[in-house]
């Protein structure tokens, strides 16, 4: 049995630059889908953005295959694709600019560090508000070098999701 003839292209190299839906379309909807998940990120917490689990990658993977279709609205053209890759990379770097000129906007897109531990009392309520249990919090006092939460001063949780500890210095 023979295989079928592979079909002959019929685009022209000028045809895969075209986008098939207007450019302010596609603006709208990478803008749209860029904000949505912004948002969503930030409120779901810093854990998400800091060290990622398995699970966090895989989410991670299966959310940019999920909006893809949003944002460019079946069309697979290179042209499109160019232009949502440009418009989402400027809008990332028209927010960090903001960030860095306007507190507000810094505290809205990164937040403020958080203490867990302050003067070696844990927080409940941060712990309980950024969904960090026990078991993360020991980790991260482990890791630098202590033993119990005795010996912490300060837990703090960062911005970009880490978690630092400060020694308690001895009296």
């Amino acid at each position: 049995m023979r295989a079928a003839p592979l079909a002959v292209l019929s685009a022209t190299p000028g045809d895969l630059l075209i986008p098939v839906l207007p450019w302010w379309e596609l603006l709208i909807r990478g803008l749209i889908v860029y904000f949505f998940l912004l948002a969503l990120i930030r409120l779901t917490g810093r854990r998400q953005a800091g060290t990622m689990a398995p699970f966090d990658f895989i989410l991670l993977l299966i959310l940019g295959n999920t909006v893809q279709n949003a944002m460019n609205g079946g069309d697979n053209s290179l042209g499109g694709g160019l232009f949502l890759a440009a418009t989402l990379i400027t809008t990332n770097w028209t927010m960090l600019l903001l960030s860095r000129h306007s507190r507000l906007v810094h505290w809205m897109l990164v937040g403020r560090p958080v203490f867990i531990v302050r003067d070696g009392e844990i927080v409940e309520k941060a712990l309980q508000r950024e969904r960090i249990s026990r078991h993360e919090l020991m980790s991260a006092v482990r890791t630098a070098g202590l033993t119990n939460i005795e010996q912490v001063k300060d837990v703090i949780l960062e911005t970009n999701g880490s978690i630092s500890v400060i020694h308690r210095t001895p009296a």
